[in-house]
């Protein structure tokens, strides 16, 4: 089974690849898709979801993972996230990946044991769980590793 990670963001979508195989988790790859600022908007959404679609042939998903939208004061970049969201679940949908959403907290819990983990933190279990030689970096792309593994764990 292969489980991608996905952490929404226009500027950075930050992703990772895992492999369940006889039930160890196994990264495949992580990495950002980056997007130019100062790029019209329906350009940079194009890129994220051609970049997905390359992805997403490389490494065909059995499922997909994606934190939830929460935002309390920036609306701006809300927006911008949402659409992302928005390009995600539907160049999973052409392919009838499934989708799953969690909140940060559920997310930090299902790798450290507690919602209210530090980044370091999720850094260094992540780095720890999946047996790294290094933190991934960047954030983003160590960040879709963590949601990739939180559904692997939740699924179990």
């Amino acid at each position: 089974m292969i489980v991608t990670g996905i952490d929404p963001g226009l500027a950075r979508l930050g992703y990772g690849v895992i492999r369940v195989e006889r039930g160890v988790a196994v990264p495949v790859c992580y990495g950002c898709i980056e997007t130019p600022a100062g790029t019209r908007a329906g350009e940079r959404l194009l890129l994220i979801s051609n970049e997905l679609e390359s992805l997403f042939d490389r490494f065909p998903p059995d499922a997909l993972a994606m934190e939830k939208l929460f935002f309390s004061r920036n609306t701006t970049s809300a927006m911008g996230v949402s659409e992302v969201r928005g390009v995600v679940l539907l160049t999973a949908e052409k392919r009838k990946i499934p989708v799953t959403e969690y909140t940060p907290n559920q997310i930090k819990q299902a790798i450290t044991g507690s919602g209210r983990a530090d980044k370091a933190q999720m850094q260094e279990m992540i780095t720890r769980l999946l047996r790294l030689d290094e933190i991934p970096k960047p954030d983003d792309a160590a960040d879709g590793l963590s949601i990739a593994l939180c559904h692997i764990h939740v699924m179990r």
